[in-house]
């Protein structure tokens, strides 16, 4: 497990999007292992305020194939840590020369039901601005209780995000089409 980190809400970024961009497009290294790159979070969401940190989910052909560029990975400046507790991802992170979290990459493979959760989540928040601002609301209610340990933060959380991915999934199902795995997508 990685050491916890000081959980920093800040206001919405517009910039995000583009930084996230960004980030997918140096991945493109990886190809043609590499699909598709969604960006996720908070920082995917227009007006919510997130830890400024960009999450990325991307979507490969097969993880044995991805494990063999993990050297490429690397040679991006970013820490490979594994599953790191979620069967079928590889989990890596980008941080600054101060060790501040810049990035964090969810890769999965492309039919995964892990990156279809992420994605229904983030497409429900944007679709319903109410349930968007009682997630920051929750976000913020965790950060106070424990501002200086992500883990807790995350932990404190973990309901209302189980019980908002349950809705957000049964949404999606009905109101969005089959997931995209062909194109780089914010």
């Amino acid at each position: 497990m990685l050491k916890p980190i000081p959980v920093i809400l800040a206001a919405y970024n517009p910039d995000w999007p583009q930084m996230a961009a960004s980030h997918a497009e140096r991945l493109r290294v990886l190809e043609p292992a590499l699909i598709i790159v969604h960006h996720i979070g908070s920082t995917a969401v227009p007006g919510l305020a997130a830890k400024p940190i960009i999450d990325l989910v991307p979507l490969v052909t097969d993880l044995a194939d991805l494990d063999r560029e993990r050297g490429r990975v690397e040679a991006l400046g970013y820490d490979w840590h594994g599953e790191l507790g979620i069967s079928g991802r590889r989990y890596c992170t980008l941080s600054d020369e101060t060790g501040t979290r810049l990035v964090q990459l969810h890769f999965f493979k492309a039919d995964s039901p892990h990156a279809k959760r992420h994605i229904a989540f983030r497409d429900y928040l944007r679709a319903h601005p109410k349930v968007a601002s009682a997630y920051e609301n929750e976000k913020r209610r965790a950060r106070d209780l424990h501002p200086n340990d992500s883990h807790a933060y995350t932990d404190e959380k973990e309901a209302w995000i189980q019980k908002t991915e349950a809705e957000a999934l049964i949404w999606y199902a009905g109101h969005c089409p089959a997931l995209d795995v062909r194109q780089i997508s914010n």
